[in-house]
């Protein structure tokens, strides 16, 4: 099995091949999965952790089919490591922020699980991937850099961690409606993530999901 013939399998249940090391292939979610997801009884059945389950059934038929071993960021302890592997790939980098950019996802990533490598893929290029990957993170070249300035409360800049109760304490009051109903602001100012175009409707979920 090549790149391309895992890329064309998961497509349509809206994945795409984010990237891969010679060891595994790490797979995420694309623009048109919002769409497939909504459909799928892990949405429907009002059950906890609905995305990881969906993750676990879709991308785990896939490795039975093809013989190979599927791993998936929510197992553990102890947790694969799933960061090392994307910043790996050469398509991933961290981003001034301290999140993750991706040359075509930008800071709207959802690796939702990999796929073990038994033997060296012929094929290096699908049609998921850009033409020509990237020598530098696409912050290299970004002007103005929105990202490090455009939190509310400076829960995410180049200075400091993350500060989650920060964020959190943000998104329970009036004024964080916009965050929680369109996205992390400092995820939407990244140009990469907007010509990405995931919908506003996912991103809420997701939200909703790490407020709790």
């Amino acid at each position: 099995m090549t790149l391309q013939d895992i890329a064309d399998a998961i497509a349509p249940h809206g994945l795409m091949v984010m990237g891969h090391d010679g060891a595994r292939v790490l797979i995420g979610t694309d623009a048109a999965w919002w769409s497939v997801f909504t459909k799928s009884p892990e949405y429907r059945d009002q059950a906890r952790d609905p995305v990881d389950r969906w993750s676990k059934r879709i991308i785990g038929q896939l490795a039975k089919q093809i013989g190979t071993e599927a791993h998936f960021p929510s197992d553990g302890p102890p947790y694969a490591p799933f960061i090392a592997w994307a910043l790996g790939t050469g398509r991933f980098w961290q981003s001034p922020t301290g999140m993750m950019i991706h040359d075509t996802a930008g800071l709207m990533i959802s690796i939702r699980g990999a796929l073990t490598l038994t033997r060296p893929l012929p094929d290096t290029t699908p049609d998921t991937a850009p033409e020509t990957t990237p020598d530098v993170s696409p912050c290299e070249t970004c002007t103005g850099r929105p990202c490090v300035s455009v939190c509310p409360v400076n829960a995410l800049n180049a200075e400091t961690p993350y500060d989650v109760p920060a964020c959190k304490t943000y998104l329970d009051t009036t004024a964080g409606t916009d965050c929680m109903s369109k996205g992390c602001k400092v995820r939407r100012a990244c140009p990469v993530s907007q010509r990405f175009a995931r919908p506003e409707a996912q991103s809420a979920f997701h939200m909703k999901a790490f407020r709790g």
